[in-house]
């Protein structure tokens, strides 16, 4: 439990040494003097988010240290496993706060990470404040406040390692069946191109040979045109062809040789020049035959040229490219397994999983229904004593598909006036209504765990009269079992207490200053009276003041 919390520089708090008991103290003080400061340091040191505003301008850090005492097993465990020693059954917890944003932690005097400070802060206190009755308004979180009082923690925390599990194995196999689609579809492309690509069975040598002879036949006409032109140039039957000129020509240079070295030089030439002419002329003859081409090999060249080209244009490459293309499809079909296994198997383990979590979620369905029964029944009574004897709860209770919580679905219903049917708490609860059935709820659920101090931030907005006197007395049956710190406004809480704190703000000079005060018997008379009364009080408040923590010290 918090034995002492030590605070410095914390807003409008220079420096506070701040006692508790074990069993119920109380804080008290005008508006704006600085309780909920108190409560955003006790909330630092239990690892909460915390921003530089709560520094005290002008200082570079605050400070909070508290000293928790009579350690439980939990908390001894919990320290036990993160390595952090601990010696009486107690422990240090600071927290330094600076003013450019950073902070630090620290255990018994070792740095810690606030994550750490979190993780035994839980187990350290509780808090519940104002907002708490948030958490009747939302429907979806009633199931967690039943979990609770049903200790359901094992087995909600063994079917959540399973439906994660679930969860798993459905997007496994959701993917397994998009892939095999992808595969199958990927097998179908692959063998549509193969089929394409076995017409490019040329190797590219051959390719180009096919492509020559298709230029060949493409100007077929003009090739055997012109070889017929040259043919009958050199060689044709009259007395102009170039090889029966080029013989007078011979014949004329032969006749003057004698008298020149240099002509016998250029006839010999000429001579030579005949002879190469000849042989082209032959063979010009013989290429001419060449391109006789049948018919049959003639739709042939055309019909696989035409055929190759169009594949390259199909799949925008050049023909080298497409027995690539060919050749890696091949290889990547024989490569690709397309089995139903797999599926198979993963389908498989999914369905006993599914049916194994879905035995789980029944026996936790089961448990909470039997909870529900026991929880109606338990908070009845606690309403019943916070002076709401005519509230009916109910827990309405549905089942459907799975999801992290299992398959229910929990909403607590409340009829406040004897006869209405019960309706969910956002549509008819008042404020005070609202503050004690959360009292209620806290009440028993605080009896399942083993959090050791309890603190109540003004929980009893709303409420006044007898219903705050009950109030009071149900806190103060609290603080028998747990230490309680309470902020509160009312004076019927105020007198229950075992230790009442005083917050007071004060102007000295030009600063505001925030002390805590703990009170003797006399200084709670007046402090009571003030709230009772205002801050004059006359001598009948102040005498009903006194009677009034008279009267509750014998509860």
């Amino acid at each position: 439990m918090l034995k002492e919390l030590y605070i410095e520089n914390l807003a409008v708090i220079e420096k506070a040494v701040i006692p508790f008991s074990d069993n119920f103290n109380v804080f008290t003080g005008e508006t704006g003097a600085g309780k909920s400061i108190l409560i955003n340091g006790i909330n630092a040191v239990l690892g909460q988010r915390v921003t530089r505003d709560i520094v005290r301008s002008g200082c570079k850090k605050a400070v909070i240290t508290a000293l928790f005492t009579n350690l439980n097993s939990d908390i001894i465990q919990k320290l036990d496993e993160l390595g952090i020693s601990h010696e009486n059954d107690e422990i240090t917890v600071t927290r330094e706060i600076n003013s450019d944003g950073g902070s630090v932690a620290r255990i018994n005097s070792r740095t810690a990470s606030v994550s750490v400070l979190k993780e035994i802060g839980e187990l350290l206190v509780t808090i519940h404040g104002q907002h708490d009755n948030q958490i009747l308004l939302a429907p979806e979180r009633h199931i967690n406040v039943l979990d609770s009082f049903g200790e359901t923690e094992d087995m909600i925390s063994d079917y959540r390692n399973d439906f994660k599990r679930l969860q798993s194995l459905a997007k496994k196999l959701e993917n397994a069946k998009k892939l095999r689609i992808e595969k199958r579809d990927r097998i179908i492309v692959l063998k549509t191109r193969i089929a394409d690509l076995k017409e490019a069975d040329l190797t590219q040598e051959e390719y180009q040979e096919l492509e020559n002879e298709f230029r060949q036949i493409q100007n077929i006409d003009r090739i055997i045109k012109s070889l017929q032109i040259v043919n009958c140039i050199l060689n044709d039957d009259n007395e102009e062809n170039a090889m029966d000129m080029i013989s007078k020509c011979e014949d004329e240079l032969s006749g003057i040789c004698e008298y020149s070295e240099e002509l016998t030089v250029l006839s010999e030439r000429l001579t030579a020049a005949k002879i190469d002419l000849q042989d082209i002329a032959n063979e010009l003859s013989g290429v001419a035959d060449s391109f006789d081409i049948d018919q049959e090999r003639f739709e042939f060249v055309i019909s696989k040229y035409n055929s190759l080209n169009n594949l390259q244009r199909k799949y925008n490459c050049e023909y080298s490219d497409l027995l690539t293309m060919y050749n890696d499809s091949l290889k990547e079909l024989s490569e690709m397994e397309y089995s139903d296994e797999d599926l198979k198997k993963i389908t498989d383990e999914k369905n006993a999983l599914l049916h194994q979590v879905t035995d789980k979620a029944k026996k936790i369905s089961s448990h909470r229904k039997k909870t529900a029964e026991i929880f109606v029944k338990k908070v009845t009574e606690e309403l019943k004593f916070l002076d709401m004897p005519n509230v009916v709860l109910d827990v309405k209770h549905d089942t459907g598909k799975l999801t992290i919580n299992g398959m229910d679905s929990i909403e607590f219903l409340i009829s406040a006036n004897r006869g209405e049917k019960p309706k969910p708490i956002s549509k008819i609860a008042s404020g005070g209504e609202l503050s004690r059935i959360m009292l209620a709820l806290k009440s028993v659920i605080a009896d399942k765990d083993s959090i050791p101090t309890m603190i109540f931030d003004e929980i009893d907005t709303g409420v006044s009269g007898r219903a705050a006197q009950k109030i009071g007395i149900k806190i103060r049956e609290i603080s028998k079992n747990r230490q309680v710190l309470c902020v509160t406004h009312l004076s019927q809480l105020a007198v229950m207490a075992d230790n009442h704190l005083l917050i007071e703000k004060n102007t000295i000079g030009d600063k505001t200053v925030t002390s805590v005060t703990e009170l003797d018997f006399k200084g709670r008379t007046k402090e009571i009276a003030r709230i009772m009364g205002g801050e004059n009080p006359s001598e009948l408040i102040l005498k009903s003041a006194e009677e009034e923590l008279k009267k509750a010290q014998k509860i």
